[in-house]
């Protein structure tokens, strides 16, 4: 068993990936014992992430609020506490909070063989936010 004491800071999410005001508590990163990313990630109404997708897929679980997720070429989805969204790999997609409400999810992923966990693209404009 590895036991990790609470104590790491909140950091803002930067504004190379997201839209808005995020916040991100790391719990943990892929090292020589498990591949798994995880993170809670709390977003402000209106923000979202970049479009990205993730080589080995990715878990979202949400914990507060409502969001929306959706997928390039696909539709928007609302998300609400304890919804369970998996992401295929490679599927380019984006999530965030709707424009009223926030929202917060756990959001899991694999590193690859190389340690990568996401790939970051464009921003996501404001007619695909409220499509």
């Amino acid at each position: 068993m590895k036991y990790t004491q609470s104590g790491n800071q909140t950091g803002t999410g930067p504004e190379a990936w997201f839209t808005g005001t995020v916040y991100i508590d790391g719990i943990h990163n892929p090292d020589e014992q498990s591949a798994l990313g995880c993170a809670h990630v709390r977003f402000a109404p209106g923000a979202r992430t970049a479009w990205h997708h993730h080589p080995k897929g990715q878990t979202l679980y949400v914990t507060d609020g409502i969001g929306l997720v959706a997928t390039r070429g696909g539709g928007v989805q609302e998300i609400r506490p304890g919804d369970v969204v998996y992401i295929e790999p490679g599927e380019e997609h984006w999530h965030g909070a709707t424009p009223e409400r926030l929202m917060a999810h756990v959001a899991m992923q694999e590193a690859d063989e190389n340690g990568q966990v996401v790939t970051w693209l464009d921003h996501v404009t404001d007619e695909e936010y409220s499509a």
